[in-house]
């Protein structure tokens, strides 16, 4: 394995067993459940809005290591941006799990975490695991508030 394998397998485990923005978020204004049936990892993501603009976010989640820590990256990476800027981060982040874009170094570094999935591309079945959570944060920005 490279050293760069190692180091994003190192991340992925990192935030599966540390996961940032873990738990319910309180005043939440949008929210959505997210299950995926072939292996039965569930996420939850509750969203505070203000006018397009992700305040705050947070995550719960039961399931595979690959679907927490994508869940607990991706909330580091929205955290902030408009609906705009999330729909660009997960077009970069569905291209980097399908195998559509692969990073240079410097495009890599650019991503920060979210380039440690880059190899999730070998192992088609992990696709739906990482994405998983990115599905579920945009059925919460689609939803009604409270939703």
């Amino acid at each position: 394995m490279s050293d760069l394998q190692e180091l994003y397998q190192s991340i992925i485990l990192d935030h599966n067993r540390r996961p940032k923005n873990y738990g319910a978020l309180e005043g939440a204004s949008h929210r959505a459940a997210g299950r995926n049936p072939d292996c039965g990892d569930e996420v939850t993501v509750e969203l505070r809005m203000s006018d397009d603009r992700i305040d705050d976010v947070r995550f719960t989640s039961a399931g595979c290591a690959v679907s927490r820590a994508a869940a607990s990256i991706m909330t580091q990476q929205v955290k902030g941006k408009t609906r705009e800027e999330v729909e660009r981060l997960f077009a970069q982040f569905r291209g980097l799990v399908t195998g559509a874009v692969r990073p240079t170094e410097e495009e890599a570094r650019r991503m920060g975490e979210l380039a440690a999935f880059s190899g999730v591309a070998r192992f088609p079945i992990r696709v739906k695991c990482a994405s998983m959570p990115w599905h579920t944060l945009q059925a919460a920005l689609r939803g009604s508030p409270n939703g």
